[in-house]
């Protein structure tokens, strides 16, 4: 495996290379983005990683500077998993100008759900991924479920901007307890760890309605809401949602429920397809 820190030394390594698959991550690896590169071996001939923690999408009160930053860890994890290469470049490198030029999602996609919450989140998200697509130029990139929004905003940029990529969505990690495997785990006590698991528990008892006939969306959010805030989190929202474009309900479609709640200082997000 080689790790690869400038554009120049990239574009040298990936000349003559076979098709490659990228798995987009900000590091501090567990489980979840070690299964994305597995299942990107399997649609390509080499693997690029990229480690990348994006400023521009994190807000100014958010944890940019905390976030977890494990890279010696991350690349012994990668390499005993099949990654060929890591681009792992400096801020500098891939903003050594203001990024003035920026790709904003469309507000009906990006300003609901984890938009409203986090607004310009999917405008960081969507330019630094298409500033990695131009880098790698990959066949494939892998997109873990978990981050059910920013799939979907990333692979209809993909589609508008007809970039010939193909976007593979990769079923999310789980621990033993429900709870998806996340880089923000780390921050969680031990008390709290046992506790997250609900927020999985929460979305399956609404599910499990939703699958009985329950056709109320508001109640079947509103009593997970209260379900989390009786054993302290905060919850943003949970919503039931198409799953085609996250609009509200409003006939027979395939859907997917997500929530996105603090506990403690740690912000997790979960979904279930339905």
């Amino acid at each position: 495996m080689r790790v690869v820190r400038t554009i120049a030394q990239l574009r040298a390594e990936l000349s003559g290379c076979p098709p490659v698959a990228l798995v987009p991550t900000m590091g501090n690896l567990h489980d979840g983005h070690l299964s994305l590169v597995r299942l990107a071996r399997q649609h390509a001939g080499a693997v690029v990683a990229s480690i990348f923690v994006n400023r521009l999408q994190f807000l100014p009160h958010e944890d940019f500077a905390e976030y977890p930053r494990t890279f010696e860890r991350d690349c012994e994890l990668l390499a005993a998993t099949g990654c060929d290469i890591v681009f792992a470049p400096t801020e500098a490198e891939i903003y050594p100008e203001p990024q003035d030029y920026k790709v904003a999602p469309p507000p009906a996609l990006a300003d609901i759900l984890e938009g409203v919450v986090r607004p310009g989140f999917f405008t960081g998200v969507c330019t630094v991924v298409l500033k990695l697509f131009n880098l790698v130029q990959p066949a494939t990139a892998i997109f873990g479920k978990k981050d059910y929004q920013q799939r979907l905003v990333v692979h209809k940029m993909v589609r508008q901007l007809a970039l010939p990529i193909e976007i593979i969505a990769a079923e999310t990690v789980r621990e033993e307890t429900g709870l998806a495997r996340s880089s923000r785990n780390s921050y969680l006590s031990d008390a709290q760890h046992v506790e997250a698991a609900r927020l999985h528990v929460v979305l399956q008892e609404a599910v499990d309605e939703i699958r009985a006939g329950s056709r109320e969306w508001a109640a079947l959010e509103r009593r997970a809401l209260v379900a989390l805030s009786a054993h302290g989190w905060r919850p943003d929202y949970v919503a039931v949602r198409k799953r085609a474009d996250l609009s509200v309900p409003c006939a027979d479609a395939p859907l997917v429920i997500l929530a996105a709640a603090k506990l403690g200082r740690t912000r997790l997000i979960d979904n279930i397809e339905i």
